[in-house]
């Protein structure tokens, strides 16, 4: 049988989760000034040159899905022989005036549509006519990206944004494409005898799983009590834990990443992270408060973590796992809600180094799709939200020097994060460098019902950044 990839446990359960009506497509949105482009413009047809001139430097840009018989298994990844890339790039305009809202509303509507599962996983929109955007230089154009979550997470997403942009206007020398073989597809009988193998494999991979958790609670039992960390999970319930509908809003709001690194400062041995949950928590808690739904409790965060091993890196696909932190939206000062979410945050890393965060990936692995499929169709049946988090918040790093597409120098850039059963509102915290200064956005995609007016949540979250960077910056009394 010839080499074939096949879609992880994990990969897989993106496809299934899109079958309960959830998009599962990761974004990227950048714009870009094209006066830094040779002539000062940058046409859609060197658009397409250029996105054509690098398809070749990630197998990604050409793959498609191939099932088995019967959905015995999970998919392949094969070449598309019938690949289109006028299909996958798309050039449009915003109407004038062209402002930030018009942007965000457009692609909030362009990103909420799944993408054609039996194409190549991606789109590009090419979207001109930014005219009235504040600090965007004028003629700017912006770039959406989406792709499938099956085929890429977020440190994979990084590696191809990388493949994709260059260091300076002058674009860099690539290698052309070597002469491309395109594989026959395996034939129903091969998918169907790799089904049946993989079938037989699966009851002993779950007999080791379950010893290797038996003998991970054995050894959690041992530690002394204050290494054991602590679980976080959702205790208080919100509009953003219900029902999630096909609309979609989204915002992003920067920030000045010194002043970001300033505030994280202000606690020995705190991180970037801790001060954007710390800004999430304050921005959750004004909104919520300003309609009487603020609970008692505190809400908790569920935090993206790469748990690769080397021989994984550049690979592509899924290897994710999740720490819950407790945003402690029930702490109304700025300050000690920062150090407690930084306590909060070293008990969910004590967990998960307590813990083998690989197991649910495994756990994956090892149970056939057909019945992770039906168990999330019964729990959705049922309103049962197992979703141990309230919101999801994501930092994605980006690089420390400007990026370049076709010459046009990036300005502003973030991520957007699908939604999950009962989580309708995902964060991305994105690290961008402009000019040499470094800028930090954080953006929020949320569903239309639970959050039907997302520029109060933008204003609370500015708000609970000017309090948090204001309480750290301010000069403390010698002692």
């Amino acid at each position: 049988m010839s080499e074939l990839k096949q879609l992880s446990g994990q990969d897989n359960s993106f496809l299934e989760l899109e079958k309960l009506g959830l998009p599962q497509h990761i974004a990227s949105v950048a714009i870009y000034d094209q006066s830094t482009a040779p002539g000062g413009i940058v046409r859609f047809k060197q658009v397409l040159g250029y996105l054509e001139s690098r398809l070749h430097l990630s197998p990604l840009f050409r793959s498609k899905l191939h099932h088995a018989p019967l959905d015995l298994d999970r998919p392949y990844l094969i070449d598309d022989d019938d690949f289109d890339l006028e299909y996958h790039v798309r050039h449009i305009a915003l109407p004038q005036p062209g402002d930030w809202r018009q942007l965000c509303i457009l692609i909030a509507r362009i990103n909420a549509r799944a993408l054609d599962l039996s194409r190549p996983l991606w789109e590009l929109y090419v979207i001109e006519g930014l005219d009235k955007i504040p600090q965007v230089p004028p003629r700017s154009f912006a770039i959406l990206h989406k792709i499938h979550h099956c085929v890429m997470d977020g440190a994979s997403a990084v590696e191809m944004q990388a493949a994709l942009h260059d260091f300076s206007p002058e674009p860099r020398v690539i290698e052309p494409e070597k002469q491309r073989v395109v594989h026959t597809p395996p034939s129903p009988v091969e998918l169907g005898l790799r089904a049946y193998l993989n079938a037989l494999r699966k009851p002993r991979r779950i007999l080791k799983l379950a010893r290797r958790i038996v003998g991970q609670k054995s050894q959690a039992r041992k530690l002394p009590r204050s290494e054991r960390g602590a679980v976080a999970e959702r205790k208080a319930t919100t509009r953003f834990n219900g029902e999630i509908s096909q609309h979609r809003v989204l915002d992003s709001i920067t920030l000045d990443f010194s002043e970001v690194r300033a505030i994280k400062s202000t606690i020995p041995a705190a991180t970037i992270n801790d001060a954007m949950l710390a800004i999430v928590s304050g921005a959750l808690r004004k909104y919520l408060e300003s309609i009487g739904e603020l609970p008692r409790e505190s809400l908790t965060c569920g935090c993206p973590i790469d748990v690769r091993d080397p021989s994984e890196r550049g690979t592509g696909g899924n290897v994710i796992g999740f720490m819950g932190v407790m945003l402690r939206t029930d702490v109304a000062d700025p300050l000690d809600r920062l150090r407690a979410v930084h306590a909060a945050a070293v008990e969910a890393k004590a967990d998960a180094q307590a813990s083998d965060v690989r197991i649910p990936l495994e756990f994956m692995e090892a149970v056939p799709s057909g019945i992770m499929t039906t168990a999330m169709r019964v729990q959705a049946s049922l309103g049962v939200n197992a979703t141990p988090f309230n919101t999801i918040l994501t930092n994605v790093p980006g690089t420390s020097a400007d990026l370049y597409f076709a010459g046009a120098q990036s300005v502003e850039g973030f991520g957007i994060g699908p939604l999950v059963p009962g989580v309708a509102l995902f964060h991305t915290a994105t690290s961008v460098v402009v000019n040499k200064k470094g800028r930090m956005l954080l953006s929020f995609w949320a569903c239309r019902d639970a959050m039907p007016n997302p520029d109060v949540y933008r204003q609370c979250i500015l708000e609970s950044y000017e309090e948090l960077r204001d309480a750290a910056l301010a000069p403390r009394d010698s002692e």
